[in-house]
């Protein structure tokens, strides 16, 4: 049995993770993908940007993952946002991904695409998703226009490739592109993108096939999902996830929980982490994501059974919070709200600050 597939308790923060394709993670905290507007407007990469990240690869990170980078013309969902949709943006991932290799971390790139959530005001044109929405001036995709959008996907992640990166994410979790066409609720069309469970997941199958088959043998593939919540139901959301740890396409399946110690919504037993960490992983890492503020979190998650955690506001608060949470087992994350002068010691521009103040209740002083 593979270190990444460990039944007992005996997982500890510190672990190096070898994965089924690519690099060794030198332990086991991953630096959640965090959107942050830092990017220029064209998508390219800004210095904030980079320096934000790459002070966390220096912080100790496993895995450190960039924000949701939209993919293709009618992707972006917010100014600032990072872009992988062209080569145009290539000269910054590059100088990224040389960086955050020289920290000792893996890296990774989150692919996007905003669907019925993207902003038109931005991309100049009406946002596509899987049904059509004039209330969010959404366009209903045809099938080619399906396959034209999985080929975005799988077009970024070569292109990440080709920029140096370690591997990708597919953002399919939080009510985005890929989330919205596993909508039970709205996703009934009729061709073989619509109505049933199977049919609903073919798209982020298509994606993750068409990804391991245009990149290398060292190139890391991961999912993330919701588990429950934007039109999945929990038995859904586990279904998905055992359909996609079943296929072998995945090196790491992320599931985005909001609180890691959360029960289900629709009032299913136990907790909602507990419906994830029994199911048969086929090699591939399991990471949960949510809430996680302290040493004392992680290594709860770690012995609920899970492989590896990502981390998303405390390593904002500390760009450091992997190699703390590693030395001492009773670290904890600073208390909030913060001072924008402690949070711009831990690399975060005025930018990524203001965009924390406005969208985060008690976190900025």
């Amino acid at each position: 049995m593979s270190q990444n597939q460990t039944t007992d308790a005996s997982r500890s923060p510190a672990d190096e993770l070898s994965l089924r394709h690519g690099p060794a993670w030198r332990n086991r905290l991953a630096l959640a993908p965090l959107t942050n507007t830092q990017s220029h407007a064209d998508g390219t990469l800004s210095d904030d940007e980079h320096d934000w990240l790459v002070a966390r690869g220096r912080g100790g990170f496993g895995m450190t993952m960039t924000c949701a980078a939209y993919v293709g013309p009618a992707a972006q969902a917010w100014g600032g946002q990072l872009g992988i949709a062209t080569d145009e943006h290539l000269p910054g991932l590059e100088r990224l991904a040389a960086s955050l290799r020289a920290t000792g971390t893996v890296s990774s790139v989150q692919l996007y695409h905003g669907g019925r959530r993207s902003d038109p005001a931005l991309t100049g044109v009406d946002n596509v998703a899987p049904w059509s929405d004039p209330a969010t001036r959404s366009v209903a995709l045809t099938t080619e226009g399906v396959e034209e959008v999985v080929q975005q996907f799988v077009d970024a992640a070569v292109r990440a490739e080709r920029a140096g990166f370690d591997g990708v994410q597919v953002h399919g979790a939080h009510g985005y592109l890929v989330g919205q066409f596993m909508d039970a609720r709205k996703n009934d069309r009729t061709d073989r993108y619509g109505g049933s469970l199977e049919n609903r997941m073919r798209m982020t199958l298509e994606i993750l096939q068409g990804i391991r088959d245009a990149t290398g043998p060292d190139f890391q593939l991961s999912l993330r999902l919701t588990p429950e919540g934007n039109g999945i139901q929990l038995e859904d959301g586990r279904a998905i996830a055992g359909e996609v740890l079943a296929s072998g396409l995945l090196d790491h399946l992320d599931v985005s929980l909001w609180d890691v110690f959360m029960k289900p919504r629709g009032g299913a037993d136990g907790l909602l982490i507990d419906h994830f960490v029994d199911l048969p992983r086929h090699g591939a890492l399991l990471s949960v994501a949510g809430t996680v503020d302290s040493a004392a979190d992680v290594q709860w998650c770690l012995d609920r059974g899970v492989d590896a955690v990502s981390v998303g506001i405390a390593a904002i608060l500390h760009h450091d919070f992997a190699a703390r949470a590693i030395a001492d087992p009773e670290f904890t994350a600073r208390p909030r709200p913060v001072a924008r002068e402690v949070l711009r010691a831990e690399h975060v521009s005025p930018t990524f600050i203001d965009y924390l103040a406005a969208g985060w209740k008690d976190l900025v002083a």
